[in-house]
């Protein structure tokens, strides 16, 4: 066993576990073993274990009892982009709440001692700290999967398509959950029925954001919790994983000046066998994982959670899924408490494709981002709506669709200080002023000017700020609004009305701390040689060190 110090809260980011479960699922009537690995494959789906469903499948109701299903994707769904074929996807959320799924707090001693988690169950709120898009190929061949950076600033939404705002897409989640409680619909309801609605709603705003952002169709989602990671990874340890550089992450105390932070994870370059505690550790660690290349802690710590998802793959591959009944018996029980799968599964669409799941025949990529800033002074992920749609479109195996030109709209930003990319949808109409108070290189109100005409937007005035304002606004006259929220996302800010501006116009003033708009510019992300798209660090291949890859 690898060194384990006593560890202690992490500032930000838990997952969860607990005893109860295991100890009553070896409690009641006993199971065939057909049943528990048909069960078990659809509940480890949820962690990405999902990639054991390849064994039988059996019935609906057989696969379902005893877990918890959504309605989120009745939303979703209605007017989610069209597949082109008939392969499937699958969205895994690993949600950072320390809350039971009828909203009580889980025991502070469990959150504190075994989790390490802090003993604030309000911590971590509801952001989905962990979003992963499965595609499973309808004709075979490798499932590509791709995580989504938590802080990208993107514009999230609600389950119906109603905006929400810019934010990072984590956060939608938890913005349309706490929506949701505070509208006359939420105040009808209380307790257990409030939160089930309620995180319906954060489910369906996850979703759309996703389903926007990447332009691809949810077909079906599965949600953790933090218990119920380290749940899973007590059912299974020791959790065997790889590490390229030794890591040392001690821990900080909290004081009036600190947050806090540190998980006390002490390990070893090379290969590693953790408890549940360490692996749990092993995948939130977000302190002192700079690996040199530019990539931030948090693009290395998803290259841990594709590397822990490998190993259960792996794990339960070489078990046979039912390899230990007790175990597969222990994590039954546990998924059926922290898991939550949509109310549309249909058993033959996964009998048919789930044989790409098995043998470890997943590729995880992690989407690149075009730069790392700062709004409302929280660090955020720049992004590009067009470039990632077209890498996922490659990666799924779309090449013609990825080499359409871009549509024309945004939906996605930066903050002010780096602003972000072209747009996706079409353009409202409206005339759109641009004047400049900006001295960088390579920036003037006529060539900003022609880049928004390029987008769909009809040209109007071009010159200098009549002020040397800081900040790049946007502002509207009467009947611009759209428009002028389309544009203003290009910049990562919110647009205003203005009776100083013309009706039908849009008034674009770009600020002296304007620099460029990071998405115009060749994305400085790797590229995978064997697929030459970009991406943010090496991808991770499940099959890969024999289900163990080595990340930083």
């Amino acid at each position: 066993m690898a060194e384990h110090t006593e560890q202690q809260p992490d500032a930000e980011e838990p997952p969860s576990g607990g005893r109860a479960a295991a100890r009553r699922a070896t409690e009641g009537p006993k199971r065939s073993p057909l049943l528990i690995a048909g069960r078990v494959a659809a509940c480890t789906v949820g962690f990405a274990v999902f990639a054991a469903s390849g064994v039988v499948w059996y019935e609906y109701t057989s696969l379902t009892d005893g877990m918890t299903t959504s309605k989120a994707l009745d939303e979703t769904k209605k007017d989610a982009p069209k597949h082109l074929d008939n392969s499937i996807n699958l969205l895994l959320i690993g949600l950072d709440s320390r809350k039971a799924m009828d909203g009580s707090d889980l025991d502070p001693s469990i959150v504190e001692n075994e989790l390490h988690a802090g003993h604030d169950s309000e911590i971590g709120g509801y952001n989905t700290n962990s979003l992963i898009l499965l595609h499973i190929p309808a004709g075979g061949g490798k499932v590509q999967a791709v995580s989504i950076p938590r802080d990208d600033y993107v514009m999230t939404y609600k389950g119906d398509g109603t905006k929400l705002g810019m934010a990072k897409i984590k956060e939608a989640y938890g913005n349309a959950k706490d929506q949701f409680n505070g509208s006359p619909k939420g105040k009808g309801l209380k307790g257990a029925d409030l939160e089930k609605a309620g995180r319906d709603a954060g489910r369906a705003a996850a979703i759309r954001t996703v389903q926007t952002f990447l332009d691809q169709p949810v077909d079906h989602v599965a949600e953790v919790n933090l218990k119920g990671f380290y749940d899973i990874a007590d059912v299974l340890k020791p959790i065997e994983v790889c590490l390229t550089h030794p890591v040392d992450d001690p821990i900080i105390s909290r004081t009036a000046t600190h947050e806090g932070g540190g998980t006390g994870l002490k390990l070893p370059a090379g290969h590693s066998k953790l408890d549940a505690a360490q692996a749990l550790s092993f995948v939130r660690q977000r302190h002192n994982l700079d690996d040199g290349h530019g990539n931030s802690d948090d693009f290395a710590r998803t290259h841990r959670q594709q590397a822990f998802i490998s190993y259960v793959v792996h794990n339960l591959k070489e078990k046979g899924v039912v390899g230990d009944l007790g175990k597969m018996q222990q994590l039954m029980g546990v998924v059926q408490q922290d898991l939550v799968i949509d109310n549309q599964w249909n058993v033959l669409d996964f009998a048919q494709q789930a044989p790409n799941l098995t043998g470890g025949n997943v590729e995880f990529r992690t989407l690149p981002v075009d730069d790392l800033s700062k709004i409302n002074g929280q660090a955020v992920n720049v992004v590009s709506a067009p470039k990632v749609q077209k890498i996922v479109k490659q990666l799924f195996g779309y090449a013609d669709a990825a080499a359409a030109p871009a549509p024309t709209a945004t939906d996605t930003a930066s903050p002010t200080a780096t602003p972000a990319q072209t747009p996706t949808q079409a353009a409202a109409p409206a005339t759109v002023d641009v004047f400049n108070a900006s001295s960088a290189a390579g920036v003037s109100s006529s060539n900003e000017a022609k880049v928004l005409a390029g987008l769909g937007f009809k040209e109007g005035k071009a010159g200098p700020a009549a002020t040397k304002q800081k900040n790049t606004t946007v502002t509207y006259g009467k009947g611009a609004k759209d428009a002028a929220d389309q544009i203003a996302t290009r910049y990562g800010v919110t647009a205003t009305e203005s009776a100083s501006a013309a009706a039908g116009h849009v008034v674009v003033t770009l600020g002296s701390s304007f620099t460029g708009v990071a998405s115009d510019r060749p994305s400085s992300a790797p590229t995978d040689p064997g697929t030459n798209v970009a991406q943010q660090g090496p991808m991770v291949d499940a099959q890969s060190d024999g289900g163990i890859p080595c990340v930083f």
